[in-house]
């Protein structure tokens, strides 16, 4: 048995460090692939490490068989799939590496030369490592084409984000590969250029170097600039609780001091972190729901001067060129918990965005100035944040939904990106088609975002929503192109109106819920077409027991309904796209939705509603 991907076939994948996080790096493998039966292979050479790495994969399953997320019987596959072991052969064939050692390039490069004479011809190797770049670590690889980093958040077995760092000699059709993977395995992968840190850890260590600062100065003790930190920077756990719940403080100290040598003067660990690693004791802070409350004032300045750290590190970042606006706005909010950086700063305004970090460049000269806040400043616009992402592939425009921490939800940036891109791909003559599709696994789209519908206080702005949701898919309608809806995983409420506005809708194969219109457990009905489309789709009978009781349909339910034209085994964006140019080809007929009145009869078969609103249904 093996797991299949896009032409990449794994059997068995090792994973090379038994330490901090090596172990929750096999526990996400072991989840995502033991059905598979792929083996996941563990291995130190520190027999210690290998008893408490165990150890630590043993305690965390069965954590997950009390809380109900594993049943006894998949924790009993999932412990069966892993090895422990100190024997470099028991990698023998291995089709994915990923090194989670030391932060160190010697070690790496003794490691990797080993596993290369072991693995199978056609292996991925991938660094878990923080800091270095691909090109130091497999600066011994004569063949680098098939290397790469791929940079996991603490705790790996369950922080989404993933930081994909592609060396200059990376093959790009591994690199896509293995961002595809990532995606499918559940994950949210970011592609990042090669430079010191990447683009997250410099953020997140730098925080804690802003902090430190300000307690050393005395404007606040590591309690106090903790809370502050969490109230004004959106964070869960404040910048020294997280070092304390990661145990960071080692490789922060020593990535700080190398950025020094990279970046410029204001780098390099602070005083009050070298004192603290000497020490061996952890950082004092807040303890579990405990309100640490400073004056006003005081929690004001603390927080203008966290927060002019946190925007100055992000422009920083986004001036080196190695992410994006799109990219760091959501890596941030998922890998590290923190408030959007954009979005905020948009809140702010963009001139006292810049003012922000200029007050804290006056208080730390050496603090770098980014370019890009002070451009945005003079512009005096709001950062754009894509959160619907086109590429286009030999002539048909791909647009994938992104929010995945709202499974994809519907809000008013999504509507108005929607139309934006569908007005160009009309507009340009080298695009025949567009498929849309959503990102990850789990949903299309879920449906309205929670948000966006509780702005909507008064009847009238209710109405307003409604009128600007049709408009896209209006638009999507009457392109005059064919458009492919890939449904990579359910799609609920709008998300099966955006898909029903589409010349025809593929499927994921084995959707337990593809399609429902849950509308009437909420108390309301459809606002964006579905009361339309959906009894010209599928008939007037069916749609009005679907649209009355909100019952969802499967994948192949839906197939057999004629909502979705097929349940696809493979890669569903790519037979979207062919479907979509064989549409534009005229080799594929897909008949557009009928425009005129329906024909209603005198009466419909009885639904039962069981406990829904009978107001609402009426």
């Amino acid at each position: 048995m093996a797991y299949g991907f896009r032409g990449l076939r794994i059997e068995k994948v090792g994973v090379i460090g038994s330490g901090q996080i090596g172990p929750d790096i096999a526990l996400h493998f072991a989840k995502v692939f033991h059905a598979d039966g792929v083996r996941t292979v563990v291995v130190d050479v520190a027999p210690e490490a290998l008893q408490r790495g165990e150890a630590k994969l043993q305690k965390k399953v069965a954590r997950g068989v009390e809380s109900g997320a594993f049943s006894p019987e998949m924790a009993e596959a999932l412990l069966a799939s892993v090895t422990f072991t100190g024997d470099y052969a028991a990698l023998a064939n291995v089709d994915l590496v990923v090194e989670a050692a030391t932060e160190n390039e010697a070690l790496k490069a003794r490691i990797f030369q080993q596993v290369r004479e072991l693995a199978a011809p056609d292996a991925i190797f991938a660094s878990n490592s923080s800091h270095l770049e691909p090109e130091v670590i497999f600066a011994p690889f004569t063949d680098r084409s098939r290397c790469l980093v791929t940079h996991y958040f603490f705790p790996a077995e369950r922080n989404p984000l993933v930081e994909v760092v592609p060396a200059r000699d990376t093959d790009p059709a591994v690199t896509e590969t293995m961002m595809g993977l990532y995606e499918a395995i559940g994950k949210v992968p970011i592609q990042v250029g090669s430079r010191y840190g990447y683009a997250i850890d410099p953020i997140f260590e730098g925080l804690l170097k802003a902090a430190a600062l300000l307690v050393e100065v005395g404007r606040g003790t590591t309690r106090e600039v903790d809370a502050v930190a969490c109230r004004t920077l959106g964070l869960t756990v404040g910048p020294f609780t997280a070092h304390n719940l990661t145990g960071g403080n080692p490789l922060t100290d020593h990535g700080l001091d190398h950025m020094r040598e990279r970046f410029g003067p204001w780098w390099g660990s602070p005083r009050l972190l070298k004192e603290a690693l000497r020490s061996g004791e952890p950082w004092d802070v807040p303890g579990r729901g405990e309100k640490v409350q400073l004056p006003p004032e005081r929690e004001g300045e603390l927080g203008d001067a966290l927060k002019g750290a946190y925007y100055g590190l992000v422009g920083q970042i986004l001036d080196s060129g190695i992410s994006n606006v799109a990219d760091l706005e959501m890596a941030l909010e998922l890998g590290l918990d923190i408030a959007p950086p954009f979005r905020m700063m948009n809140r702010d305004g963009p001139a006292r965005a810049l003012e922000l970090v200029e007050n804290y460049r006056a208080d730390h000269p050496e603090f770098v100035l980014p370019r890009c806040l002070e451009e945005r400043a003079r512009a005096g616009t709001p950062w754009e944040i894509d959160v619907v992402l086109r590429h286009d592939r030999d002539g048909i425009a791909v647009l994938t939904i992104r929010r995945p921490k709202v499974l994809n939800a519907l809000n008013g940036d999504v509507f108005a990106q929607l139309a934006r891109h569908i007005d160009a791909i009309g507009k340009d003559p080298a695009i025949r088609g567009a498929v849309i599709t959503g990102f990850g696994t789990k949903a299309f789209v879920s449906g309205a975002d929670i948000n966006y519908l509780a702005d909507n206080a008064e009847p009238e702005a209710a109405l307003r929503t409604c009128e600007a949701s049709k408009k896209p898919l209006e638009m999507i309608e009457n392109l005059g192109k064919p458009v492919i809806c890939a449904l990579n995983g359910m799609a609920l409420g709008g998300g099966n109106e955006l898909a029903m506005a589409c010349s025809a809708r593929l499927c994921r194969e084995g959707l337990k819920v593809a399609v429902s219109q849950p509308e009437p457990n909420l108390g309301i009905i459809p606002g964006a077409g579905a009361t339309q489309r959906m009894p010209r789709l599928i008939g007037l009978e069916r749609a009005a027991e679907l649209l009355r009781t909100g019952r969802p349909l499967s994948g192949p339910k839906a197939v057999q309904y004629g909502l979705i034209r097929e349940e696809v085994a493979d890669d569903l964006v790519a037979s979207a796209i062919r479907l979509a140019r064989d549409a534009a080809a005229g080799k594929v007929a897909l008949a557009p939705i009928q425009r005129g009145p329906l024909s209603v009869p005198a009466a419909l078969p009885p639904v039962d509603i069981g406990h829904l609103s009978r107001a609402i249904d009426a």
